[in-house]
């Protein structure tokens, strides 16, 4: 009685990660009647991610009215997993899809909202927490998440700062008196995809400003200020480099986490799958099937295939990839620990075409596997 577990990225706009799991498990179970199958909600911490370990992890979301990223009070989300454990998408709170385009602004933007959510999951008793930083529309440093925490931002004067991106240059020093002590007892974690560092070419704000509706001149003004407050951060708080991996993630908000929190930085798969109990599910199947929209270079370096694939190959346990679409440079999956490689568009047609079929398309990708695996187990 063969036994399939099921851990596919969604394919964005068209098949959901969970309706993936059940697309694979109606094909298996066609070739397989006795089979078992498995399947849970994975992501790369990205979009989605909290609904996918929640729905993994059997937790509850909650909703609260937090401040977004331009000071308005906003809904946003997260996941309460048991166990004092939670976890956060700061683009919920602090994200770039609350803003219209004529908002995006990094002088003016904060992430104090996410700062509100992490004071409310401590308030729910949370002691271990996840957050996941992508999609911000900030570049404040981090600043207006540890101003919500309790830190107090001063300048020369000695004048308390709100904590926006405009503000960076005028921080001379950091208070951390009055800073909830609740964060001291609790454990963080950063699933952080880019491994940017604070400043520079490859930092924060040149990387990511302009996305977040920074001009080439204010990229710069931002980038003096950002180097500023990195100097005052490396003095508050010994020991910390700007300009390591993942610093300069969601604006600065790696920086903030790794000094005030002391958080862990993580790939984002890597704490998803954590999280999801994933390497107790795979050392009780006989294979496993990942997938994602398109595979191409990109997919071995972090993303759910790949990640999904490392802990089969740990696990002595075969893994196959059912793609959307794939590029010759997909095949460096191989060396990740993909053993199968499934496109499931066979025919030449538009890229519209195929998102308008992908669920079919989906599903008999998933057939070919599995009469392919029924025909291989009739071969002595």
């Amino acid at each position: 009685m063969p036994h399939f577990l099921f851990a596919s990225d969604s394919f964005k706009g068209t098949i959901s990660s969970a309706r993936a799991a059940e697309l694979l498990a109606s094909a298996a179970l066609e070739a397989f009647p006795e089979a078992v199958c498995h399947g849970i909600e994975v992501a790369d911490g990205g979009e989605g991610t909290v609904e996918a370990v929640v729905a993994a992890t059997g937790g509850t979301l909650r909703t609260v009215e937090v401040t977004g990223p331009r000071g308005a009070r906003v809904q946003a989300t997260y996941g309460l997993l048991g166990d004092g454990r939670a976890i956060i998408e700061m683009a919920a709170a602090s994200g770039l899809p609350l803003l219209r385009a004529n908002e995006c602004d990094p002088r003016y933007t904060s992430t104090w909202g996410t700062g509100e959510l992490i004071v409310d999951a401590l308030d729910q008793g949370v002691r271990d927490i996840t957050l996941a930083i992508g999609g911000s529309a900030t570049n404040d440093g981090g600043m207006g998440c540890m101003c919500a925490l309790g830190a107090r931002f001063l300048d020369g004067q000695g004048s308390e700062l709100t904590g926006t991106g405009g503000e960076l240059a005028q921080v001379a020093s950091i208070d951390l008196s009055c800073m909830d002590s609740r964060v001291y007892d609790a454990t963080f974690c950063v699933m952080c995809d880019v491994d940017n560092p604070l400043l520079g070419e490859r930092g924060a704000t040149r990387v990511f400003g302009p996305q977040k509706g920074a001009t080439p001149a204010l990229v710069e003004e931002l980038e003096r200020g950002m180097r500023s407050y990195a100097n005052v951060l490396e003095k508050t708080f010994d020991g910390l480099d700007v300009m390591s991996a993942g610093m300069g993630a969601a604006g600065g908000l790696g920086a903030a986490s790794r000094a005030f929190l002391r958080a862990k930085m993580l790939p984002g798969i890597e704490q998803v799958l954590n999280l999801v109990g994933f390497d107790a599910l795979v050392a009780e199947c006989d294979l496993c099937v990942t997938g994602e929209g398109h595979a191409d270079a990109q997919s071995a370096h972090g993303k759910v295939v790949s990640g999904v694939a490392a802990r089969c190959k740990r696990a002595g346990v075969p893994c196959v990839a059912l793609v959307g679409g794939m590029n010759a440079d997909a095949c460096e999956l191989f060396g990740c620990g993909v053993d199968a490689l499934v496109p499931t568009v066979i025919d030449v047609c538009l890229l519209e075409e195929a998102l308008d079929h992908a669920e079919r398309n989906y599903t008999l990708a998933a057939q070919r596997i599995f009469t392919l695996l029924r025909l291989g187990a009739r071969l002595r």
